[in-house]
């Protein structure tokens, strides 16, 4: 077995605390991203999992044995780094095998190894050349062989994608996902890129400031975020956030906001009760926003101002001034023209409606 238990794991720098306090379990053969802003604690937690920085406080356990005073030699993990670590004076073949020589592995073993990589990653005619003479992707299976030929008990990723241009970072996402199936293997893949966490993860760990915001798979953290930075952070666009006045209005709450008003049931939605009298932050999808009037009484009408149009060939974004708040809205036909300044009428269902405070997120 190789799953990974973070406990308690805090990482400070003098006064500066890095990571606090992370408390993660990854089951063998899963694929767990972490994702997050720079800076906020990903690829030290990733270091501190390698042997890479040594833990503040709190045990790591790789297969169930504590590994916090292991070398990162002896933690049987394999780590593909950002910009790739290569040795420009060898061959990818001598690349590949350079760390089983290390390991005084029988000669005809990594020959195998090698052989078993080289197949799996399409790299066979690339054998004899040397990294320069490759370009960013095909430096990228080289690095990623690396570690299948060492058979490791942990995949470990930092940022392995960054380096390459867009659609080459696409065609390598479906590359890793088939790998996945080839080798599987656990892993923990770092990435500030909520796309490659989206598209690559079985479950999605978010930071933000050291502190772990939420862990759930994709599907999850998109529908049901934690709280307004999670939100924010997973989905694109990002997540519209309006601030409005609740009050109670009978069976109803009441919701308002310069150029917005609209009433929820209170038994639809009982935790506004608690929020009576104080202002609260509603988070609406773009993709969930449709232009035209409401067509039932689950939805909520949005009249507002088309500031901004954004063409991207399959769909239009819009960019929308409603009262003082501006929203966009995603799906808009790319044939449909709207002018700067023009008024249009858009709907929203109350079920697609988050609720946040402003003290929701964890510090």
């Amino acid at each position: 077995m190789a799953d990974i238990v973070l406990t308690n794991v805090h990482k400070a720098y003098g006064h500066v605390v890095a990571v606090k306090d992370i408390n993660l379990a990854i089951r063998d053969r899963e694929f767990v991203v972490l994702v997050g802003p720079s800076g906020c604690g990903k690829s030290t937690t990733l270091r501190m999992i390698a042997g890479l920085e040594e833990v503040s406080a709190g045990t790591i356990a790789i297969g169930g044995q504590i590994v916090n005073h292991l070398q990162p030699k002896d933690r049987d993990v394999a780590m593909v780094f950002q910009n790739y670590a290569l040795y420009r004076h060898m061959s990818v073949r001598d690349n590949l095998a350079f760390g089983l020589r290390n390991r005084r592995v029988p000669a005809a073993e990594i020959a195998a190894a090698i052989s078993r990589a080289a197949r799996i990653l399409s790299i066979e005619p690339l054998l004899d050349r040397r990294p320069h003479q490759l370009s960013g992707g095909q430096q990228q299976r080289v690095a990623l062989g690396r570690c299948i030929v060492r058979n490791p008990k942990v995949f470990l990723f930092d940022e392995p994608l960054s380096n390459l241009d867009a659609q080459l970072r696409a065609q390598m996402r479906l590359e890793l996902n088939e790998l996945r199936l080839r080798v599987p293997t656990t892993s923990i893949f770092v990435t500030h890129d909520q796309t490659e966490a989206m598209t690559l993860g079985d479950r999605i760990v978010v930071m933000k400031d050291g502190v772990v915001q939420q862990v759930g798979t994709p599907l999850e953290l998109y529908r049901k975020p934690a709280n307004r930075f999670v939100a924010s952070f997973i989905g694109s666009p990002s997540m519209n956030f309006i601030n409005v006045d609740v009050k109670a209005d009978g069976d109803h709450f009441a919701l308002a906001r310069q150029g917005w008003q609209f009433s929820l049931p209170g038994r639809r939605f009982p935790d506004l009760g608690s929020r009576v009298g104080r202002s609260v932050c509603v988070g609406v999808r773009p993709q969930h926003i449709r232009l035209g009037p409401p067509r039932n009484g689950n939805e909520i009408a949005l009249q507002g101002t088309v500031m901004v149009t954004e063409q991207l060939g399959d769909e239009q974004l819009l960019a929308v001034r409603l009262g003082d708040s501006e929203i966009r809205i995603a799906g808009v036909d790319p044939d449909l023209s709207l002018s700067t300044g023009s008024k249009i009428e858009a709907a929203v269902a109350a079920d697609h409606l988050h609720f946040f405070d402003e003290l929701d997120e964890k510090h």
